[in-house]
């Protein structure tokens, strides 16, 4: 119907109208106003329809039509997933597969060879392939070693096109990496170790290390190390550490640099976890020899044996020997060996041991009933080394002896009443005894001589340490006697036998038909209950008198001690008082009378003695028996002296002459002379003068040790 004279009117309408396609008017002519790009849309569905021109009106129905677009080779391949990381065993065979790569070409596969992909290897050959069809990466070189190389780069070209001429291509990297194998055994860098290790290393304390060096890694360079022969496999240990792979050799039991000066070890390193296709480059295992010298330290001494166990009966006399306390110098040396008691463990100084041969002696009285076992600490220090200090437990049980004498287990007190019949139980009574004999407690009642013909009462031994007190007679009367008192005498069955007289008060009451208790001399105790108010008020003011009296007596002494008042004008001349006392701190004010210092018409003629004072003689030959002068062993006289003075720890210090068995070089304390202690480089430790009281207060503040706060320790 279009005859071309412009009367009919094309318009068109669908996707991209106007926008990617447009069409004119006149001659229907369809074209594209933009690029097209297949990979963004392959067709678009359009509609055309002719207009009358003049009218509007439609010539014909509106006609669909489908525009394709056709494919060009205009996108390379891609790989939507590269870079690739994979990783392969080393030492793997040719043809290992490592990984796969794929490349996606946007172009259409069905037309043409747009989108026909071949795969090619870039980077990295000779060590690996690639399958030109499927991407997949393979090895191409056998018995590749991790610890030559471990990384490599590989570079895949992916190329459409069939790969021809003109094709697009893209790549991609792929990083590889061998992985470990164990195909390396362990091997040590030396063949010969020299260590050391002192004697008093503990048991446990390493004495050195080993490694064996393995290419390998990971799981592959484990190692386990043993001692596999040797002369110190008794000796000593080895252990492998799990984080470094080393072996850590380390005491097993004590050493003595005197039993043994060196020893020889041979360590074996081995790898736990083998493969086994690589067990012909093996063996997987080395060994190593290792010298181990024992170098020798200044011990303290060594007691033999460990520890002591001593019975002692508790009347054993002050300085008897109970055990003799054995120790020795393990060192080439041998150092003579002083020996002192722990007095931490010995705090009541019951024991005292002798410096030089060790006899551990009784310096105290024991008491199994106080104490019954004594656990003490004996020390041995080395004369030339005094920091070398061996110690030992010593166990004293003190055995029990019969030194107590049996008494009543409590207070009795018994009740007679009026009506009582001859034969009458009126009190059981039983004792008790601090003693324990090994045969057991059996005591034997009977009355005291005194009471043995007593018209009154009776005792029955009940052979069960137990007895009853029985009446004699009857017919009681308060009115005649209220009270009775019977001694009874009390024995034991131990040896020496000892016995004890203990009474037994009995009261008379008054008591009903069936015997029950009525009054016991009710006068007695109801009259202090029943005294007046009047009686109470002049009983305290007798008090009061007496306590008037005695202050004032109190004051008037007081005034007659006082000096008489001196002018000023008389008081012009120097008085000087001689006395032929030495001082003793405090207690020196009770050798004069200060006010004759004052005033000498008021001194008195009268010496006053000091009341502090001792002579020095008289206290040894107190306590001192004539017969230890003669004997050659003195201890039991230092002893009790030692005794007395721990028992009288506030008596003033005495100058009296000591004589010591080791004095200067030959003592442990060294010379006790004063004169060379300005040269000395030990610091002098003077703790122990609070513990002498008050009298030496002042030195302790002086010479004490003080805490932060100021107070003395």
């Amino acid at each position: 119907m279009d005859r071309g004279d412009g009367s009919i009117k094309y318009i068109l309408s669908g996707e991209g109208a106007g926008i990617v396609f447009t069409i004119d008017d006149t001659t229907g002519d369809i074209h594209a106003i933009q690029r097209l790009d297949r990979e963004e849309r392959s067709q678009y569905t359009l509609r055309a329809q002719a207009l009358d021109r003049r009218t509007g009106r439609p010539m014909e129905p509106e006609s669909e039509f489908i525009i394709k677009i056709q494919d060009i080779n205009d996108n390379e391949p891609k790989f939507l997933d590269g870079p690739y990381v994979a990783s392969v065993p080393e030492m793997s065979p040719v043809g290992t597969s490592v990984i796969q790569v794929t490349a996606t070409d946007a172009d259409d596969p069905t037309y043409g060879n747009s989108a026909r992909v071949v795969y090619s290897i870039l980077q990295g050959q000779p060590y690996f392939s690639v399958d030109s069809r499927t991407g997949l990466i393979r090895t191409a070189l056998m018995n590749m070693d991790r610890e030559a190389k471990e990384y490599y780069e590989v570079i895949i070209q992916a190329k459409d096109m069939g790969g021809q001429l003109g094709g697009l291509a893209g790549t991609t990297t792929v990083n590889i990496t061998l992985s470990d194998v164990n195909d390396n055994p362990p091997r040590f860098p030396q063949k010969h170790y020299q260590m050391s290790v002192l004697e008093s290393a503990p048991v446990s304390s390493t004495v050195g290390r080993v490694v064996a060096k393995d290419l390998d890694e990971g799981i592959n360079a484990e190692m386990k190390y043993s001692l596999v022969d040797g002369d110190g496999l008794d000796v000593f240990d080895i252990n492998t550490d799990p984080n470094y792979q080393v072996g850590i050799i380390t005491v097993r039991k004590p050493l003595s640099f005197e039993s043994k000066k060196s020893y020889t070890l041979k360590v074996e390193g081995a790898n736990p976890h083998l493969e086994m296709r690589f067990l012909n480059l093996g063996p997987f295992r080395d060994t190593t020899t290792v010298h181990i010298s024992v170098e020798d330290v200044d011990e303290p001494p060594v007691f033999e044996p460990s520890m002591y166990f001593v019975e002692v009966p508790e009347d054993v006399d002050i300085g008897t020997t109970i055990q003799i306390i054995s120790a020795k110098d393990p060192d080439v040396t041998n150092n003579s060996i002083r020996y002192s008691i722990d007095r931490s463990s010995d705090p009541g100084r019951f024991f005292y041991v002798d410096i030089t041969s060790g006899a551990l002696m009784t310096a105290r009285p024991l008491d199994r009933e106080d104490i019954s076992w004594h656990n003490i600490t004996v020390l041995a220090m080395e004369l030339n080394n005094p920091s070398q200090v061996g110690s030992v437990s010593v166990t004293v049980k003190v055995l029990d002896v019969n030194d107590n004498a049996p008494e009543f287990a409590r207070f009795y007190e018994a009740f007679v009443c009026e009506n009582a019949k001859a034969g009458q139980l009126i009190q059981t009574v039983s004792a008790i005894d601090r003693d324990d004999p090994q045969e057991g407690q059996h005591f034997y009642y009977s009355l005291a001589p005194e009471a043995a013909n007593n018209p009154n009462f009776t005792l029955r031994d009940n052979q069960d340490n137990t007895a009853w007190i029985l009446t004699r007679r009857s017919g009681f009367r308060q009115h005649e006697q209220n009270t009775f008192y019977l001694p009874i005498l009390i024995s034991d069955n131990g040896r020496p036998v000892l016995s004890s007289t203990c009474t037994l008060t009995v009261h008379v009451c008054s008591c009903d038909d069936e015997g029950m208790v009525m009054s016991c001399n009710a006068e007695a105790y109801v009259l202090p209950v029943s005294l007046s108010r009047g009686a109470l008020i002049a009983i305290l003011a007798c008090i009061f008198v007496l306590l008037v009296l005695v202050l004032l007596i109190l004051s008037m002494r007081r005034q007659r001690k006082q000096p008489y008042i001196i002018d000023e004008e008389e008081n012009i001349h120097e008085n000087i008082v001689r006395y032929d006392d030495e001082g003793g701190g405090e207690e020196d004010t009770e050798a004069f009378d200060i006010a004759a210092m004052w005033n000498p018409r008021e001194a008195q003629l009268v010496v006053k003695n000091r009341q502090d004072m001792l002579p020095e003689i008289e206290s040894l030959s107190r306590y001192v028996p004539q017969a230890c002068v003669m004997d050659n062993n003195v201890h039991n006289y230092v002893l009790a002296k030692l005794y007395e003075a721990d028992m009288d720890l506030w008596a003033p210090p005495f100058d009296s002459l000591q004589t010591y068995m080791f004095e200067g070089n030959g003592s442990v304390a060294e010379s006790l002379s004063s004169l060379q202690s300005v040269t000395t480089d030990s610091d002098q430790s003077y703790d122990y003068l609070t513990d002498w009281g008050p009298r030496f207060k002042k030195l302790a503040e002086m010479y004490g040790a003080t805490d932060s706060s100021g107070a003395l320790w």
